[in-house]
């Protein structure tokens, strides 16, 4: 995908990305711990400091709380021309053990040219980037004209559902009139044969996150026993683990490919889609579980005491399912685990798709040639999800779009919930630059 890169007028005084950095650091250093449930310090100290954040340059916020202390916000900007823009990010992130780390995890630490620290990567650097662009922005009057909604959430790291799903069904009239949406994990480079390749995320795989459970006849350890929950419910779990999905290619993953087939000298096809997938090297696995069907065993739980036969054994699963193909992944999956083995949900959301080719995108592309004229722009298929999901019940078109230049050598998808996330900071600085050009293009 390209297009001509723009060169929008910038005033001198105006520099979206002279506070991205020290803006990202202070969201690191607040600990917004999300363990899955009410356990962790919520996001509320965050959002109040978002909140602060905004009301220095004019912008009321609201903020949305359904369970004390799991608390979003959204502010409204902008003008009236056309229909509305969501930005949104996740104030909360997965917990971090700071022995595991070279760094304290909620220190934000510079260090190598890199900023550290939980977040950095999923999401506050995002968080950053927006808030140093619209800051900067309304500091020198250079508001879009079109209404924009500016929204920063709880509980993304668990499904959204004390977040994104709580605005969307109680206060859908915060962001309704917005048809389009913008939010993570895309606009982050790979490199491919040296050549540096943005990757915008376009779609997403359904999320499935289960709940098996085997019953069986409780007894004595010491005795022979065929109908053991632990044995029936095991061997299910492990035909899950080792079974192989086909490739199945999506629009989104067809243009991709077709583009490194490009440069690689090649025609796309699913015969192929593996191997031009390994051209993309620390990119590799995570673009090699979104040309298939996923799930992965995860926990596993039985018994009480070594000699004890149980009755009951229950595991976990994750399953991602391709848009169009959520069908064959349950029927496949139900016959791999045999009639003995129930399961149900513990979240359940469906997979969403956007068009590889839109107004939007086209702005997103732009927005990048500009900065990075001799780059390529393409769209991808994301493995994990984001609250995307949750704004398309609004029937908005959704794209990821958080811009960082990296290092060809950087294996950025390994950072994501990984030990040790850390982000560049001339990334940071490039993506405030980016994203500032991106509202010139998609606003006005």
């Amino acid at each position: 995908m390209s297009a001509s890169p723009s060169t929008p007028q910038h005033d001198a005084l105006h520099d979206p990305a002279t506070e991205v950095v020290d803006l990202c650091r202070d969201l690191i250093r607040i600990d917004t711990s999300n363990y899955g449930d009410d356990s962790g310090p919520g996001e509320r100290l965050a959002a109040e400091h978002v909140a602060a954040l905004l009301d220095e340059v004019g912008i009321e916020s609201r903020m949305v709380e359904d369970v004390a202390g799991r608390t979003s916000l959204v502010a409204r900007w902008g003008g009236s021309e056309g229909e509305g823009l969501l930005l949104h990010g996740h104030l909360d992130v997965v917990p971090a053990q700071k022995e595991d780390w070279t760094h304290d995890p909620f220190a934000g630490e510079i260090a190598d040219g890199y900023l550290w620290g939980r977040g950095a990567v999923d999401m506050k650097d995002f968080d950053a980037i927006l808030l140093s662009v619209v800051r900067a922005r309304a500091r020198a009057g250079r508001v879009p004209s079109r209404p924009i909604a500016l929204c920063f959430t709880a509980d993304e790291e668990a499904g959204g559902h004390k977040g994104a799903e709580v605005i969307v069904r109680d206060h859908a009239d915060l962001v309704d009139d917005c048809t389009e949406a913008i939010g993570e994990v895309g606009g982050f480079t790979t490199t491919v044969r040296g050549q540096r390749i943005y990757l915008i995320e376009a779609a997403e795989k359904g999320m499935a996150w289960m709940r098996l459970r085997s019953r069986g006849t409780a007894g004595h350890g010491s005795m022979v026993n065929h109908d053991n929950a632990v044995t029936e419910l095991a061997a299910a779990v492990a035909r899950v683990g080792a079974h192989e999905w086909p490739v199945r290619l999506t629009p989104a993953m067809e243009v991709l490919l077709a583009a490194v087939g490009e440069i690689a000298g090649t025609r796309a096809t699913p015969d192929n889609a593996q191997a031009l997938v390994e051209e993309f090297e620390s990119s590799a696995r995570m673009l090699g579980a979104v040309i298939r069907n996923t799930v992965n065993p995860t926990m596993f739980d039985a018994g009480y005491k070594v000699n004890v036969i149980p009755s009951e054994a229950t595991a976990h699963l994750d399953g991602r399912f391709l848009p169009g193909h959520e069908d064959e992944f349950f029927a496949t999956l139900d016959e791999l685990l045999g009639p003995r083995v129930e399961r149900e949900f513990i979240s359940h959301q469906q997979p969403w798709e956007s068009p590889t080719e839109s107004t939007l995108m086209r702005s997103i592309t732009r927005s990048i040639l500009a900065e990075d004229p001799d780059a390529v722009v393409a769209p991808y298929l994301m493995s994990g999800g984001t609250d995307a999901k949750h704004f398309g019940k609004l029937g908005m078109t959704a794209y990821g779009f958080a811009p960082l230049r990296l290092p060809a050598d950087l294996d950025f998808g390994s950072l994501f919930h990984g030990v040790d996330e850390r982000v560049p900071v001339d990334a940071l600085e490039f993506g405030a630059r980016v994203f500032d050009r991106f509202l010139d293009e998609s606003c006005g």
